[in-house]
């Protein structure tokens, strides 16, 4: 969506652990991860320190301010996290001891901490413990623990919670019928779900057919994703959905008039259709109404909208197939905002490309005439500085 609410996400998760799928590293305690947000943009560093920059009007960068931020910030009091995620106006970290912390916007109770005041610090998500992954959404939230179960809290106007209801959460209450589970992902209002037998869940809104069931019937609890198996991995955006499939494939459905599927058309499609000329694949992140692949070779891959130079291939030019981002060596993780890209490089530098107008880039610069069509260098091998 541009610049509208939504996000999605970036969680990747595989049994346990979802650091492993995005982010080509031997242990959690080697890892960076990037989370791309609606405006603002997140970076776990390999320390456990949780670094943050972009729009912050609801004090979605976890600084103790609302204060945007050009430059990346150290999230307030944050350590041993292992994992983060961006969503529309709030953001979140899991600790290694499995619990999960959030902070910034909370109008609908997306935090989950039982209330729905904005947090300028990371507060602990009430009732929650095991967690091993978590996905913000643009108003609403889902974590998977390690026993397999999905929670979900926030809004749910749509049924994306998957409770049965379309009734507000603010603390987190288990998503119905489903177990087993090893990867989520959150849209604007749909949610998806990988489980251990490859297959894939879908539930909320369904406008667009992005719940890839054949329909475009709204769901209040999980349904099955049709004609789709093996898959390991998801990643939702505005209205479209992506699968990574063990064989390297990657398959996606909903919205399409941009080209954010990625099969050469501009076709809306509720069953998933494969992305055209592209194989090999080690992760996805989809977002707002463009789409990203990190090839198991490092090099990136981009599709869908491009108006602020979110594909990274030097021009503004919107594309329907995968066209590969330039002037980046081995990439190690991706993350799509919302019109911004993020990805981090084997040699753990930092770098951001597409819309800028909130600082999300990370350069010092914000505004419509500093977005950037192709990534720049945000961090280096060291650590992001104040």
């Amino acid at each position: 969506m541009r610049k509208r609410y939504r996000i999605l996400g970036i969680i990747f998760l595989l049994l346990v652990l979802f650091s492993n799928t995005v982010v080509a590293e031997s242990s959690s305690e080697e890892t960076m991860m990037v989370a791309g947000g609606r405006v603002h943009s997140l970076l776990l560093q390999k320390d456990g320190t949780v670094w943050a920059w972009g729009g912050n009007i609801r004090a979605q960068l976890g600084d103790g301010s609302k204060t945007d931020r050009y430059l990346p910030v150290q999230v307030h009091g944050l350590d041993s996290v292992i994992s983060i995620a961006a969503g529309g106006v709030h953001s979140f970290a899991v600790k290694s001891d499995g619990t999960l912390w959030g902070w910034g916007g909370n109008m609908f109770g997306q935090l989950g901490d039982g209330t729905a005041y904005d947090r300028l610090i990371p507060v602990q998500v009430k009732g929650l413990d095991s967690v091993a992954a978590v996905s913000a959404g643009s108003s609403h939230s889902l974590a998977v623990k390690s026993d397999g179960t999905v929670w979900a809290w926030g809004t749910n106007n749509y049924g994306e919670l998957g409770d049965g209801t379309t009734i507000n959460r603010i603390t987190p209450v288990q998503v119905q019928s489903l177990d087993s589970v090893v990867a989520i992902a959150t849209g604007d209002g749909f949610s998806l779900a990988v489980k251990s037998d490859g297959t894939v869940w879908a539930w909320g809104y369904n406008g667009s057919g992005q719940l890839g069931d054949g329909t475009t019937e709204h769901r209040i609890t999980p349904v099955q994703v049709s004609n789709l198996g093996s898959a390991i991995a998801v990643s939702a955006g505005n209205s479209h959905s992506l699968a990574h499939k063990s064989d390297g494939t990657v398959w996606a459905w909903g919205a399409n008039n941009i080209g954010q599927l990625g099969n050469g058309t501009t076709t809306h499609s509720n069953t998933p259709v494969q992305v055209t000329n592209l194989g090999s694949v080690a992760a996805v992140s989809a977002g707002s109404s463009h789409s990203l692949a990190l090839k198991y070779d490092g090099t990136i891959w981009a599709w869908g909208y491009n108006a602020s130079g979110q594909l990274g291939e030097g021009t503004t030019t919107s594309s329907s197939s995968p066209v590969q981002v330039t002037d980046l060596g081995t990439g190690a993780a991706v993350s799509a905002g919302s019109s911004h890209s993020l990805a981090v490089q084997s040699d753990r530098t930092v770098w951001s490309w597409g819309d800028n107008d909130y600082g999300q880039l990370g350069d010092g610069f914000f505004g419509n005439g500093y977005d950037r069509t192709t990534p720049f260098n945000v961090c280096s091998n060291k650590k992001c500085k104040k």
